[in-house]
């Protein structure tokens, strides 16, 4: 696959999608959930096998065809990884150091089929990779200066519209140091979005530097946003603590469940299904799982 380079302006392509314009192709009938199975420790919970897992949409028992561990993906599987890069004005005194914690985070996942960079400020720009182009990667990342505003939620949504049309398991990590600032979609069509689509979000939010009256706001989108795809939100407590947030990151990527099943509601009809994962093993106790909270049956844009 050659390199995707798409340079935009958000208002162009960031248009909001809503469940009803997507749909599920006959070709993939699975539905597939990411689950991290996390102890009262917060460390991650290995060696369980299909039979652990118990399946419900909209509390019905669904039989699990597909289980995959994060770090040993099948052919069948690949997986697609972006980035979100914020490289708005704010940025200036910590590009270096964000760039850097950036470029080791991808250069440690695990065999992704691609990697799709995404730097934002004011316009977005998307750029997708192969693994054997990663030179090639590190010098997107690093080329692109620090200026303008934050089109966070535009960012997300043109990442979001473009991963319709992978297929696999994806994993975005979305860096930030502030809220938005710019753009065109709101927070509440960018929700829908999220809702719609199969990507695991993980948030880094440096709010270090934020005004107090509105780092609050931002923390619980970024940890809404995330808690909807089943993903979750890092907030250092300064730029020196990328690296750190970023190896957990890459501890859920290599360490979640891939759970696939053909649902026994066949109806395409647009409508939410709600699901819900838990573990039969007694033994397994105390114990957190992390996935998505549903889906849209139709779920695949329209060509």
């Amino acid at each position: 696959m050659r390199e995707l380079l798409l340079g935009v302006l958000v208002a162009a392509v960031a248009a909001p999608v809503s469940a009803q314009e997507v749909f599920r192709t006959t070709a993939d009938p699975l539905v597939r959930v990411g689950v991290a199975v996390i102890d009262d420790n917060g460390a991650l919970v290995s060696g369980l096998t299909p039979e652990d897992f118990v399946v419900l949409e909209d509390g019905r028992r669904q039989t699990v065809r597909l289980f995959a561990h994060g770090d040993d993906l099948p052919d069948e599987l690949p997986l697609h990884v972006g980035l979100l890069l914020d490289t708005s004005g704010s940025m200036e005194d910590d590009i270096r150091f964000a760039r850097t914690a950036a470029i080791k985070f991808l250069r440690l996942v695990p065999a992704p089929d691609d990697m799709t960079v995404v730097d934002f400020a004011t316009e977005v720009r998307l750029a997708r990779f192969q693994s054997s182009q990663f030179p090639r990667l590190v010098e997107r990342i690093r080329g692109q200066p620090p200026e303008g505003w934050t089109a966070l939620y535009d960012a997300l949504s043109v990442y979001l519209h473009g991963a319709f049309d992978q297929d696999g398991d994806k994993v975005l990590a979305l860096y930030t140091d502030g809220g938005d600032t710019s753009s065109t979609s709101s927070f509440t069509e960018l929700l829908d979005l999220v809702r719609t689509s199969d990507v695991t979000i993980y948030a880094i939010g440096l709010l270090e530097h934020q005004p107090p009256s509105v780092r609050l706001e931002q923390r619980l989108r970024l940890q809404q946003i995330t808690d909807e795809s089943g993903g979750e939100a890092f907030f250092p407590m300064s730029v020196k603590e990328l690296d750190a947030a970023y190896a957990r990151v890459l501890d859920e990527i290599k360490g979640r469940y891939i759970l696939g099943y053909i649902s026994t509601n066949e109806r395409q009809d647009g409508t939410w299904r709600k699901l819900h994962v838990r573990l039969t093993r007694d033994d397994v106790k105390d114990v957190k799982l992390r996935t998505r909270k549903g889906y849209f049956a139709l779920y695949r844009a329209e060509k």
